[in-house]
């Protein structure tokens, strides 16, 4: 780092120093209005890059709104807290017919909603129904039920049926591999009918879920408080309170959790690594992330639909330059739009390697010999892909400049960033997607297939391949994993051809929390769940 570099990092640093003191004030006069009570019980607060959109599972789709929805809603199943492998939730079984067409899951009785209300075969009707019957009288949400419409759930569940109140049935309209995996994700979670009839509109601010802490407050872009259900059906949580607090520098985070003043956050800045493992009162948690950065190229505009700009962009990207320099090692370049972590990952496609010659070649066989200017959209915020989206934005900016491609850096709040990109308005832009489910089919469908190109689109390159859908299909309706393997393989082999992103890298997870933070888990598909988490004196 030059002279320039380390003053700014000072100055930042002395700036979080004035804005910590302030908060230490706050956090004492919040801890005294609230009592020794407050103080003795388990109350954990945890940091975070930006505040939720919204708790409406059925709705959202992004991970800060999804790592509260973690804890206050469940699923018919769910994975292992260690892999993807699939086991019983609010189902405690379930049978499949010889043909895969029909699931039968029979429910656990006795769960109550945190509204009080049982949950019933009749809520978990209620739940998906209002996703998959477009004449039930909650479909009609604005931007709604993105995930159901991306899974594409609509190709998939012919008919939901509840022959009792302990029974639920979906039957499927041609088998449909990952679809028990799909049933553990946040939009398949069970709403209680009760508290969206009530709230309407408004439910995504009251959330009422089965799940082992419920909402107390929302006081929006300062905390979320979670507090114990204690008629939960499952052991009880060893915390009283979950707090979800956002701070944006990645600065003052970390000297929050230095100060005590909160006790975990996720998405760390790689500089701040070294000083947490050199910490004894800190503890850093990392695992193999089931994850991919990218940047999208946006197909419905020009020049992006020419191929020989796309694949000039490729080469016109150092990968290896972003993992050196953002990642402190806890990265590997991407080449593939699938994580190696991922079963049917295909190594033997050889990436666009950096390439500045060739990139101004490829521009100019296009007929930008001079290059062109441009939009480069940036996130707001840190993710688990790229926890420091705007340095990685100027250095891409200084590599296309290299080119003759002037781009202008954008960037919007999280949320209006997520709306834009969705609706199209961007030229590039930077996103990337951890894995739901373990299944290749949560990437390359949700995130490419030409289905999730209708707005608002999860693909938001709007790449368009026949090709590429065919054989997504096929891999969707095969139960065969060799058959699917081949068949992914060969999806991977089309997009690369096709280059609608500049798939960047494939990030380590990581988390650093107190040292007296005990049971948590990091999970594969990046999902925070503090049931089984304790503050230990």
């Amino acid at each position: 780092m030059d002279a320039d570099g380390r003053r700014i990092v000072e100055t930042r640093r002395s700036a979080a120093r004035i804005v910590q003191s302030f908060r230490i004030a706050i956090v004492v006069a919040l801890l005294v209005a609230c009592g020794q009570e407050e103080r003795s019980q388990q109350t954990l607060v945890f940091g975070r890059g930006s505040d939720s959109i919204g708790l409406d599972p059925g709705i959202e789709n992004d991970g800060e709104s999804f790592k509260v929805c973690d804890n206050i809603y469940e699923t018919l199943v769910t994975y292992d807290s260690e892999s993807t492998a699939v086991v019983p939730q609010l189902a405690h079984s379930w049978d499949i017919a010889d043909d895969q067409l029909t699931w039968t899951f029979h429910l656990r009785t006795g769960v109550r909603f945190h509204d009080g209300t049982s949950f019933n075969a009749e809520a978990m009707l209620f739940s998906l129904g209002r996703q998959f019957d477009k004449d039930h009288p909650f479909h009609k949400v604005a931007g709604a039920f993105k995930y159901w419409q991306a899974m594409g759930m609509d190709d998939i569940v012919a008919a939901l049926e509840t022959p009792n109140d302990s029974t639920f049935v979906v039957r499927l309209k041609e088998p449909h591999a990952p679809f028990l995996g799909n049933l553990a994700m946040n939009f398949c979670a069970a709403v209680s009918p009760t508290a969206v009839a009530r709230y309407g509109r408004d439910y995504f601010k009251n959330p009422v879920g089965t799940g082992p802490f419920r909402l107390v407050e929302w006081r929006k872009d300062e905390r979320i408080v979670l507090e114990r259900n204690p008629d939960y059906w499952g052991p009880q949580p060893q915390l009283d309170r979950l707090i979800f607090k956002p701070i944006q520098e990645s600065s003052v985070r970390f000297l929050e959790l230095s100060q005590g003043t909160i006790h975990g956050f996720d998405n760390l800045s790689p500089e701040y690594i070294e000083p947490i493992r050199a910490d004894p009162n800190l503890q850093l948690l990392t695992q193999a992330g089931m994850n991919t950065g990218y940047l999208a190229m946006n197909m419905d505009k020009k020049p992006f639909d020419d191929v020989r700009v796309r694949r000039a962009i490729n080469h016109a990207v150092d990968k290896q330059a972003l993992v050196d320099n953002f990642y402190e090692g806890l990265a590997m370049p991407a080449k593939n739009p699938i994580p190696p972590t991922l079963w049917s990952y295909n190594d033997t496609i050889a990436g666009y390697g950096y390439d500045p010659a060739k990139a101004r070649a490829l521009l100019a066989e296009a007929g930008y010999a001079d290059g062109f200017e441009t939009e480069l959209w940036a996130m707001p915020v840190p993710r688990p892909y790229m926890p420091q989206p705007t340095k990685i934005a100027e250095a891409i900016q200084a590599d296309l400049e290299k080119v003759g491609i002037r781009a202008r850096i954008v960037s919007w709040e999280w949320g209006t960033y997520l709306d834009k990109v969705f609706d199209g308005q961007h030229q590039m832009a930077l996103l990337g997607w951890t894995g739901d489910n373990g299944d290749p089919d949560n990437f390359l469908y949700v995130l490419l297939d030409s289905t999730a190109a209708i707005k608002p689109a999860q693909n938001i390159s709007f790449y368009r391949s026949g090709e590429l859908h065919d054989a997504l299909v096929a891999a969707r309706r095969s139960t065969d994993r060799d058959v699917r393997t081949r068949l992914y393989a060969q999806a991977q082999e089309i997009v690369h051809r096709d280059a609608p992103w500049v798939p960047l890298v494939h990030a380590t997870q990581t988390i650093a929390f107190q040292r007296r933070v005990t049971g948590f888990k990091l999970h594969p598909t990046g999902s925070k769940w503090f049931h089984s988490t304790a503050l230990a004196p």
